[in-house]
């Protein structure tokens, strides 16, 4: 049930980026002061659920860019401005959509890692 609660936040985490962003030029988001903020609380949000995600949940998705997802939090939380601007187009353009796409392969492969109930006993 915890790894079910932590899926949802990234999936509500990770649409809000992509409706964010969706139709947005990267010039555009990196001069946006109020989507700027938005996209990066959404980001920090959807990377701080998938670090706490169990690490034998995120070693049965190997294809998932784990290390991406690190890479981009450390930067989000005090790098440069050029290196928070790359991240935030790298998360919004490749990092969010790729995680997306295997988050829904991996509910229609094991569906029960993503409802909501109690662990049996």
């Amino acid at each position: 049930m915890y790894a079910a609660a932590l899926f949802k936040t990234i999936e509500e985490a990770g649409i809000a980026v992509l409706t964010l962003v969706e139709g947005v030029q990267d010039s555009e988001l990196l001069a946006s002061r109020l989507t700027r903020q938005e996209v990066t609380r959404q980001m920090r949000l959807m990377l701080e659920a998938a670090t706490a995600l169990p690490s034998d949940m995120r070693e049965a998705m190997p294809e998932i860019d784990w290390s991406g997802m690190a890479t981009v939090g450390k930067a989000l939380s005090g790098s440069t401005k050029v290196e928070l601007d790359e991240a935030l187009v790298f998360c919004s353009r490749a990092l969010t959509p790729a995680l997306m796409m295997w988050l829904r392969v991996y509910q229609q492969q094991h569906p029960d890692w993503f409802k909501m109930r109690p662990p049996a006993r």
